[in-house]
């Protein structure tokens, strides 16, 4: 079933998140500035701001087999859509794009949710982290596949091409999802939330969500932009560009694995986060460092960034599910990455303008800043571990048990 999920998820996000990897190439068959371009190529994500609760309720309702099927399946759709209006329109139809992207994106984020709640219903609690982490694969599987994939595509067929690959991959999906999908064998247990009412009454979960969303500007500035900075300041060959973030991607889907193997060894989801954010600070200053000086440093730095500033998503999200509770998982999950959607949807114009100014360092220090910010935001008082105990004193000062 995990794989399943995984499969399409990683499928789609091909088109939902692998277009900025060939950037360059939408920016000269559109010809439309960058900024205009970096919202092309995150259209999706324009999409997915609205669907995901919506997918959220529907899974809480009907179960993810229903989800992935028809979402995935009708992403493919769009996709080939988008393939065909690009060829028949051409250059000058950069609005009409967006608008099918967009839609493409709110059909495919039902991967988003469902795999999540694959994760919360056939895995318990000292499981989920490993699990969990092979499950955010699918993102840095479909990236890496993208990497090396879209930009060869791209230059032997046009972005046409590289929308008709999207639209092939997201339909093998779908159909293997409608077909083998079954429901877990247990209800979606949380790790703290009642039965009944809302969770949004802890704030816990809501510092989960803040933490997530500040972590999701250095990852959109990096991975938007990261090949156009190689082309651009270090005179890389694109598809050379493409292959280094594929490279790193692979190595992010360890990362994340071995991530999620600590966190179910400690019990914990926030203390592992909170030392990452600190790695991830080290990597951001060396990568503004390197790309003012223009050395070598700033493209080994973009590389591990890559990996860092993504290694930590999943005990996020993790950390939300199971804040979530029964009955609320699909919808909490939702709302989660409906929030980093916000947040990668105004940081990627705003990004892109800042670029254009003031130069790549300039934006990856904005990065550098909100990471920095995360730090008092993350919850990390008073988490509960496997066995129920406390890491430390709660919001109310008391310590262990009673928290």
């Amino acid at each position: 079933m995990l794989a399943l999920g995984v499969n399409a998820h990683a499928s789609v996000t091909l088109g939902l998140f692998g277009l900025p990897l060939v950037m360059p190439d939408i920016e000269r068959y559109f010809q439309v500035p960058l900024p205009v371009a970096g919202i092309m190529a995150n259209a999706p994500g324009i999409g997915v701001l609205f669907a995901l609760v919506a997918w959220g309720a529907l899974a809480d309702r009907h179960g993810e087999r229903l989800v992935l099927g028809a979402g995935v399946g009708a992403a493919a759709v769009l996709f080939g859509a988008v393939a065909l209006a690009g060829s028949w329109l051409g250059p000058g139809s950069a609005w009409v794009v967006v608008v099918l992207l967009a839609l493409a994106g709110a059909a495919g984020s039902a991967a988003m949710v469902g795999g999540g709640r694959i994760v919360l219903g056939w895995f318990q609690p000292p499981e989920r982290g490993v699990a969990m982490g092979l499950r955010q694969v699918s993102y840095t599987l479909g990236m890496a596949i993208g990497a090396f994939a879209l930009p060869p595509v791209s230059r032997a067929y046009g972005i046409p091409g590289v929308l008709a690959v999207c639209a092939g991959v997201s339909l093998a999906a779908a159909v293997l999802a409608a077909s083998f999908l079954a429901e877990p064998p247990h209800a979606v247990r949380g790790g703290g939330a009642a039965l009944a009412g809302s969770p949004y009454r802890q704030p816990r979960l809501w510092r989960v969500h803040a933490t997530s969303a500040l972590h999701q500007v250095p990852q959109v500035v990096v991975l938007t932009y990261g090949v156009t900075c190689l082309v651009r300041v270090y005179g890389w060959d694109s598809v050379a560009a493409g292959q280094l973030f594929g490279v790193a991607a692979i190595g992010g889907a360890a990362v994340r694995i071995a991530v999620g193997r600590w966190s179910d060894r400690t019990g914990l989801r926030m203390r592992p986060l909170w030392l990452l954010t600190f790695g991830t600070l080290a990597v951001l200053a060396l990568l503004v460092a390197g790309t003012l000086s223009r050395t070598t440093l700033g493209p080994a730095m973009l590389a591990l960034a890559s990996v860092m500033t993504v290694a930590g998503n999943g005990l996020a999200y993790l950390a939300a599910g199971e804040l979530a509770g029964p009955g609320w998982a699909g919808r909490v999950l939702g709302t989660h990455n409906t929030i980093q959607n916000v947040v990668a949807l105004v940081t990627t114009p705003v990004a892109g303008v800042l670029i254009t100014q003031s130069g790549f360092a300039a934006a990856f220090g904005v990065g550098l800043a909100c990471a920095v910010i995360s730090l008092p935001v993350l919850p990390l008082r008073g988490e509960r571990n496997a066995n129920g105990r406390t890491s430390g004193p709660d919001t109310n000062g008391r310590t262990g048990d009673d928290g």
